[in-house]
């Protein structure tokens, strides 16, 4: 895998740490209403009460979730640099936003589909297209490949 994260990333780091931390403690203030309502043995506090903890678990949930493909997504993106394999889009021509422009996406795409197409079970095209996917603004298939991804690389024996 890669070294230490980049100074450039604690800051990022931080802030998500921050979130997380924000969250952790409203799902606990939830849980501890809910818990608050659940004694008072009444059965509409009972029943709100139960609705009320579902809050956190849910949260918990998502919140593990996000996280724990936020940190495959990274794995992906650290291997797919060290074999050579990062899409390289520092040269294509970007909105004044900063985002590539469409045709150079859709471009982009369609190269990056073809290698797909060739090996569909290679979790490094998958990443790839997860990408293209992603640069030429289909978030869904994004999303989709990328999942893909990461379970066809979790299942390579490397």
């Amino acid at each position: 895998m890669s070294a230490a994260p980049a100074k450039r990333s604690w800051p990022t780091l931080a802030m998500i740490a921050f979130i997380v931390i924000g969250a952790l403690v409203y799902m606990w203030i939830l849980a501890k209403i809910g818990v608050g309502l659940i004694a008072t043995g009444k059965p509409t506090g009972i029943g709100v009460g139960l609705g009320v903890l579902i809050l956190p678990a849910l949260g918990l949930w998502m919140l593990y979730r996000t996280l724990a493909a936020g940190i495959w997504h990274q794995r992906l993106a650290a291997a797919a640099v060290d074999k050579g394999r990062d899409l390289d889009v520092s040269e294509l021509p970007r909105r004044a936003s900063g985002r590539i422009e469409p045709d150079a996406a859709d471009e982009l795409f369609n190269q990056v589909r073809g290698e797909w197409e060739a090996d569909p079970d290679d979790w490094c095209n998958t990443y790839r297209i997860a990408r293209a996917y992603d640069y030429a603004g289909d978030r869904g298939r994004a999303r989709q490949m990328m999942k893909q991804a990461v379970d066809q690389y979790r299942s390579t024996p490397d």
